[in-house]
């Protein structure tokens, strides 16, 4: 009787571990910030809508409106290119100078030919991080600020 237990060695199951904990040891640490980079997205695109905003009002020199709802987390703005809607998963709260912090309801911007007449700043949440988006009336400059 020659006969042979066929399976798999002692090596070969070492090497097989250490291949797999090798492939999740570089695959699990670009999971972990994956909700942090989706709220970085989502900041760079309200910071982008704000610069088109201005910029189309002052350089058209016509009056553009976007409104906010805080409820629905829905910003939907009318500009040269016709009426457009997103939604915006994170945004927490509003602050104007004029209304000061609003988490509930809707707001109205209007940006015209000499741009805003208030700072806006958009606050965003994901988990443990913070993000806000302001829109600077003066200058028509938007800084975005990560708070946490």
């Amino acid at each position: 009787m020659n006969e042979r237990i066929r399976g798999f060695t002692l090596l070969e199951l070492i090497v097989v571990l250490f291949i797999i904990s090798l492939v999740a040891a570089v695959v699990l640490p670009s999971f972990a910030n994956f909700g942090d980079s989706k709220l970085k997205s989502e900041a760079r695109e309200m910071a982008s809508v704000f610069r088109f905003m201005h910029d189309s009002a002052v350089s058209r020199k016509e009056t553009f409106v976007m409104k906010v709802d805080l409820d629905s987390n829905l910003v939907s703005w009318k500009g040269p290119e016709g009426e457009k809607t997103k939604k915006f998963e994170y945004i927490t709260s509003v602050q104007t100078q004029s209304k000061g912090t609003v988490s509930k309801g809707e707001l109205t911007f209007f940006f015209g030919p000499t741009g805003i007449n208030e700072n806006i700043s958009v606050h965003m949440t994901s988990g443990k991080s913070d993000m806000s988006i302001t829109l600077n009336h003066i200058s028509g400059k938007v800084k975005i600020k990560e708070e946490g």
